[in-house]
């Protein structure tokens, strides 16, 4: 966030709905930590795990899905968010990783507003492969949150 502190506009179930100002553009977004983590190797240290859905209208930015996975990624290595049986291929760089095909971005929001969880999926750059999952409960209300504040 570059320094700026976000405000909390409301917390439902997992999921924080948030607001900030950076370099005053506004910018909403709702985010929260997995449910349950794992590494392959076990127990392997990892910088704090969240996945975000930010909202830039200054960009013309709605419903952006990021992950932050807590250690680099390895580049080229496929990392995926898999909602329900569907899965979405994520683009990677450093601690990273965004939807690949920004077409299937508002399909994939969808999913996951109706969707119990989503599992992300990566391979850190010393060859971990991890597995976070999400619980989607409370996303929907944090995203209509975020979308009412950041029209």
């Amino acid at each position: 966030m570059g320094g700026v502190k976000p405000t909390l506009l409301g917390q439902y179930g997992e999921w924080g709905a948030y607001t900030a100002s950076p370099g005053g553009k506004k910018i909403c977004f709702a985010i929260a930590k997995p449910s349950s983590t794992e590494t392959t190797p076990p127990n392997r240290p990892r910088n704090p795990v969240f996945m975000f859905v930010s909202t830039r209208p200054a960009d013309k930015v709605a419903n952006e899905v990021s992950i932050i996975i807590g250690y680099p990624f390895k580049p080229g290595a496929d990392a995926s968010v898999a909602v329900g049986s569907t899965s979405y291929a994520l683009y990677t760089q450093q601690d990273g990783g965004w939807i690949k095909n920004s077409t299937e971005e508002a399909q994939m929001v969808g999913a996951m507003r109706q969707g119990d969880s989503a599992v992300v999926k990566g391979v850190s750059v010393k060859g971990t492969a991890s597995t976070d999952t999400y619980s989607l409960k409370g996303l929907t209300q944090a995203l209509d949150r975020v979308t009412q504040d950041c029209k």
